[in-house]
């Protein structure tokens, strides 16, 4: 048996067996007293059992559906309020419900969180918004039924009772109420999917068997000759069972909704424009201010009510003017504050592109260097071929004399130094074949990086110090992406010593807890946010000078070796850049692939 059809199954017998519960209880237990508190017994647990069904529904993170059922929950427990002030007279005091019933208001009230809860549109996609909106909303909309309610019946309860009155204006303003519960229900449907068509169009069902039954007794029996007990009190059960079931329907079919959102063309359908909902907002709140000068203007001139009346409804119409007001200011401001924040957003987005476009642009410029780079390295390398062997040739020729030799010699080293730079930038142009992951030497590739640098800071007011640790193991990496990481933490330490007049960038190696460590520490004036430096297109660099990707791409190279690199500021001044690389066990006997270093001590002053 399926699951939906065995869901069913358990909903009409729900039915059956409180529906025949309550009847019995009409017809088989005796008129008075004993049926009067079982029938208010009743139907005081009834909106519980519907508050625990709908409930049930609200274990989501989408906001606008938990806020939802929590708020048809919340009508449920004003309407199970009402009841219970009800079954106090009836049962407690053992007299019936006058038509001035002081509990009218916990009745008028339970369909306001039911009105709220269809303008938050649960059938639409969830956003962003922030929360405060639902307050405002809610208080906006439940201020203005709280104002209508007591202009409307508390002069009949109060100021001047009158029984007649006070049913004719409760009547009204409970008909305009549900009706408007209705119809948004009503219109809600013709613009969901087919999930949220069946939910909306069983809401409306149900609160109209509500708004039958509500007539029937108010204008056809009365109150003096109504209590509970009774089968007028059958449609009332059959509301609260159908707004019950609509619960289980929704939890029966959860699945159904991501299947219809899912489908290619819906989406357009039922998610609008956050614009929209700010407009429809916007609406709502003129429409509640608008809303008290006319009913003021109808209270002077076409109202006939007492003069006690009269002036009770005109202060209470300027009173709820600064509440009201403060209300939909509020809601304009927040409007305010989400337009400004999406053209923050969308002035971000179009610097993004402009900034991606830029190095784009780029990276085509240095495609082209590379390429000039590696045919000119591979052009001089020939000579220097030829420089290397004749200058072996002559420092090895004993019929040469000794300063000829001593001669040949230097140029051999000064030749090497030349071929070891020129391989360099065969390999960082990415001319020559790259081994991936395999043992290097850290040291050396700290020393070729700092080396790039080398001759750039001739004569400026900056040093690179390189402190390579004794004993350090080799790491397992692509030398080449390790050359581009550190020579781009380089280039930017040297950009931010040469805003702040010169200093000194050490670099330093050292082994610790299994990892090989790269620290880079300047003497400059440190980064503005350390924690914002490897994002993408974060830069503290003028215009067309960086484009923010340089340290998001070092962080994802380094995280692709298995590593991790992080950056902060020191307490006497400048920043650190730490990188930590997992060492090859000792075990493997890896042969380091290394670039040949400088020949220079440690730690190595360069420039």
């Amino acid at each position: 048996m399926k699951p939906a059809s065995l869901g069913n199954r358990y909903i009409a017998a729900a039915w059956l067996i409180l529906l025949g519960g309550y009847l019995a209880i009409c017809e088989w237990v005796p008129a008075g007293a004993a049926r009067t508190a079982a029938a208010n017994t009743f139907l005081c647990l009834m909106p519980l059992l519907v508050n625990g069904v709908l409930l049930i529904n609200a274990v989501t993170p989408d906001w606008r559906k938990k806020t939802f059922w929590m708020l048809l929950a919340l009508g449920c427990s004003f309407w199970m309020v009402g009841q219970t002030i009800w079954s106090y007279v009836e049962v407690h005091e053992h007299r019936h419900v006058s038509y001035i019933f002081a509990g009218d208001i916990v009745f008028f009230l339970h369909a306001v969180p039911m009105i709220v809860a269809l303008t938050l549109q649960p059938h639409r996609h969830s956003d962003d918004r922030n929360t405060l909106y639902g307050y405002v909303d809610f208080g906006l909309i439940l201020g203005w039924w709280m104002y209508l309610y007591v202009f409307a019946v508390i002069p009949w309860q109060y100021m001047v009772p009158d029984d007649k009155n006070y049913v004719h204006a409760f009547t009204v303003i409970s008909l305009l109420e549900n009706s408007v519960f209705i119809g948004g229900a009503v219109l809600l449907s013709r613009q969901a999917s087919p999930y949220w068509r069946r939910i909306y169009a069983h809401l409306a069902a149900a609160k109209a068997v509500y708004v039958i039954r509500y007539l029937a007794i108010e204008l056809l029996v009365g109150r003096i000759a109504y209590s509970r007990g009774s089968l007028y009190d059958l449609p009332l059960l059959v509301s609260w069972l159908w707004i019950g079931t609509v619960g289980i329907i929704a939890y029966q079919n959860r699945n159904e909704e991501t299947k219809f959102i899912s489908q290619p063309g819906l989406e357009s359908s039922v998610n609008y424009s956050s614009a929209q909902e700010t407009i429809w907002a916007s609406r709502l709140a003129r429409a509640s201010l608008l809303s008290l000068p006319l009913i003021g203007f109808w209270c002077l001139k076409v109202s006939k009510a007492p003069l006690a009346v009269h002036e009770f409804r005109i202060l209470l119409t300027l009173g709820a003017v600064l509440p009201l007001g403060v209300l939909a200011f509020l809601r304009h401001d927040l409007v305010d504050r989400e337009r400004l924040r999406i053209l923050r957003a969308s002035q971000e987005s179009i610097d993004n592109l402009k900034r991606l476009q830029t190095q784009f642009v780029q990276s085509e410029k240095l495609a082209s260097i590379g390429q000039l780079v590696g045919g000119a390295a591979h052009e001089i390398n020939n000579p220097l071929t030829a420089i290397l062997g004749y200058s072996e040739l002559l420092a090895d020729d004993p019929s040469v004399t000794e300063k000829t030799r001593g001669l040949a010699a230097k140029i051999r080293e000064q030749a090497r130094r030349t071929k070891t730079l020129v391989n360099n930038l065969l390999s960082f142009a990415r001319q020559v074949p790259s081994e991936q992951r395999s043992p290097i030497d850290i040291n050396a590739i700290v020393n070729t990086s700092a080396q790039f640098r080398r001759f750039d800071l001739r004569g400026k007011n900056i040093r690179i110090e390189v402190q390579t640790g004794i004993g350090i193991p080799e790491v397992r990496a692509d030398m080449n992406q390790l050359l581009q990481v550190f020579s781009n933490i380089i280039n930017n330490a040297v950009y931010a010593m040469q805003e702040a007049g010169g200093g000194t960038l050490t670099v330093r190696t050292l082994f610790e807890k299994g990892n090989v460590v790269i620290l880079f520490s300047d003497t400059g004036p440190g980064m503005r946010d350390p924690r914002l430096v490897f994002d993408p297109f974060y830069t503290t660099k003028p215009v067309g000078k960086g484009t923010g990707l340089g340290l998001s791409i070092c962080y994802g190279l380094i995280q692709d070796q298995g590593g991790q690199i992080s950056c902060y500021n020191r307490p006497e001044g400048g920043a650190t850049f730490r990188i930590d690389l997992p060492a090859v066990p000792a075990a493997f006997p890896f042969a380091p692939r290394s670039v040949t270093p400088p020949a220079r001590s440690n730690p190595a002053k360069l420039a």
